[in-house]
């Protein structure tokens, strides 16, 4: 018999900050950062990620454990291998861009809740694997959510169409839809009330927050 391949990612850091939107904006966390295109990596074993989450988490008190980065889901074997040595009770969310949803019939026992972070407008391919992604964890089981983090270009039917399809996917979802930057740092006008009274009528659990800011943030 072979050995036992040795599960290994790159990642960005094990970082510790502020969750800077959706549905546990404002939550301390200790973040499982994958790696971009342009980012420092360092390699991490499966289990050298979960030794260093246990000393965080064993250090201080932290509300949950953020996996986020770019195509975390790519990395699903490792990920469950170093997550299913978390301290009992640990809550695990996944901040993911949700076009790897097979992933979750492998991590979902290890995660409390999934979230969706989609930046409108979104293509149709891209929002159908989003749709698919909310059937997977609603069919499991698992808490889930949707983070649209809006842009000063989207347009109010950018994010009705949004909802819409969200709203096809599981209406047991938790949208956050956070403004373009301009209308987070002034004065909300009337556009965001209509927009939101169009769009509570699709869907039920819907919040319009701005995101947060700072150094102290992190997603």
């Amino acid at each position: 018999m072979g050995a036992t391949p040795v599960l290994a990612a790159a990642l960005a850091g094990i970082p510790s900050g502020i969750q800077r939107q959706g549905v546990w904006a404002g939550r301390r966390q200790v973040f499982i950062r994958f790696a971009g295109a342009a980012e420092t990596a360092q390699m991490y074993t499966a289990d050298a990620l979960a030794r260093e989450l246990g000393r965080a988490l064993g250090r201080t008190v932290y509300h949950s454990v953020c996996v986020t980065g770019r195509d975390s889901f790519g990395n699903a074997d490792f990920l469950a291998a170093a997550l299913k040595q978390m301290p009992s009770g640990t809550q695990i969310m996944a901040d993911t861009d949700g076009q790897r949803p097979e992933a979750l019939a492998l991590l979902h026992p290890y995660l409390t809740l999934i979230q969706v972070t989609i930046e409108p407008p979104v293509a149709s391919p891209s929002l159908e694997r989003v749709v698919e992604t909310l059937r997977a964890a609603s069919s499991l089981g698992l808490a889930h959510a949707v983070t649209i983090a809006g842009t000063d270009e989207s347009s109010d039917a950018d994010y009705l169409q949004i909802v819409d399809q969200v709203h096809t996917g599981s209406d047991a979802t938790s949208i956050v839809i956070h403004p373009g930057p301009t209308a987070e740092r002034g004065v909300l006008d009337k556009r965001w009330s209509t927009m939101m009274e169009h769009a509570s009528a699709r869907h039920r659990d819907l919040r319009l927050l701005a995101r947060l800011s700072g150094p102290a943030t992190m997603r």
